[in-house]
């Protein structure tokens, strides 16, 4: 299948099919649905900043792709009344753009890092004395020669995203004030937001056709919205004048995305450990072969969502199916398997 092909759908990564997602960004919480926790927290220590005049602390939100981070942050310079400027951790290469971008900065304003895990070492090093003292410091020369010059830096607010919160490194993690975990939607929360979505693209859909949406979308946002916009496709071609729940299943039992929003990797996974390894367990890179995928994506996008299912369990000798994972293939649990899963029950 092609890189723009239909397993692409349920991947919560930023892809060719979210070029509208800009479009569908809340502009403030209110409008932010779910993470009520977070939204609360962020709402209190945001009044308190502007009540003080100061900037707002340095912020971390991690959790996995497709949840709003990037939208918490254009929420939070919007609520703050300043700018934004957006960046990834790869696309720092070396010291001098992080320091081009730091000091173009206004007081006040947010620089969002996305993938901040991903900085390079020289550059986090920078961002140290950046984020405390606000100051940039620049060695100048090599040798016995060299020097150092500081340079001052306006306060601003720094906004790192992270799906992999322990990659980073612990001098860099504690210079956040504030550290903000995003968790996975409920089906509800998600019908909400494709509801709101399918208003601003101007797309007729029932309640319950937005719930089967919803409930088949992993919990995330990105991929409610993605599966939204080509379940209006099927519709329209079907010729409906509103997206119903029946158009709903049958546009996605056509992108092969069953009743637990699985895809047909999800279950090429489950296939390969419960037919090939007899249940397992099997090391990541010996599936990644069988079922010619990735080791990262089979780690990042399938793995959460299939353990959060209770379908599968990571253990220090490789992945294994559980109980759950063979009753939604359909297979009877062997016997061989019942003692090694015993440990996984309650």
């Amino acid at each position: 299948m092609d890189e723009f092909g239909e397993e692409r759908l349920l991947s919560s990564s930023k892809g060719e099919y979210d070029a509208e997602e800009n479009v569908l960004r809340p502009k403030s919480l209110e409008e932010y649905v779910g993470q009520d926790k977070v939204k609360e927290n962020l709402s209190v220590y945001m009044s308190a900043a502007k009540k003080r005049g100061e900037a707002l602390d340095h912020v971390l939100l991690y959790g996995p792709p497709g949840l709003g981070k990037t939208t918490l942050a254009h929420i939070i310079a919007n609520t703050m009344g300043t700018q934004i400027k957006l960046t990834s951790g790869p696309a720092i290469e070396r010291s001098g753009d992080l320091a081009a971008i730091l000091t173009n900065l206004n007081e006040g304003d947010v620089l969002f890092i996305d993938e901040i895990h991903r900085l390079n070492h020289a550059v986090e090093e920078i961002l140290y004395s950046a984020m405390e003292d606000y100051a940039l410091d620049i060695i100048v020369g090599k040798g016995p020669s060299a020097r150092n010059i500081r340079f001052s830096l306006k306060k601003f607010t720094l906004i790192g995203a992270t799906t992999r919160a322990g990659m980073l490194s612990s001098p860099l993690r504690d210079r956040f004030g504030i550290m903000c975990r995003l968790d996975m939607y409920t089906p509800e929360e998600l019908r909400r937001i494709v509801a709101r979505s399918a208003r601003t693209l101007g797309i007729a859909i029932e309640e319950e056709g937005a719930y089967e949406i919803a409930r088949r979308s992993r919990g995330t946002p990105r991929i409610a919205n993605r599966l939204l916009k080509r379940v209006r496709d099927f519709s329209a071609v079907a010729g409906s004048h509103a997206v119903t729940k029946e158009d709903a299943s049958h546009a996605l039992a056509k992108m092969e995305i069953d009743e637990l929003g699985l895809d047909e990797t999800d279950r090429n996974l489950l296939r390969a450990l419960i037919h090939k390894f007899n249940g397992g367990p099997a090391g990541l890179d010996t599936i990644a072969a069988t079922i010619n995928e990735d080791v990262n994506t089979i780690e990042d996008v399938y793995e959460p969502y299939l353990m959060q299912l209770g379908f599968i369990a990571r253990t220090p000798r490789g992945r294994v199916c559980l109980k759950g994972g063979y009753e939604h293939m359909g297979v009877r649990l062997p016997a061989s398997a019942k003692a090694q899963l015993s440990v996984f029950d309650d």
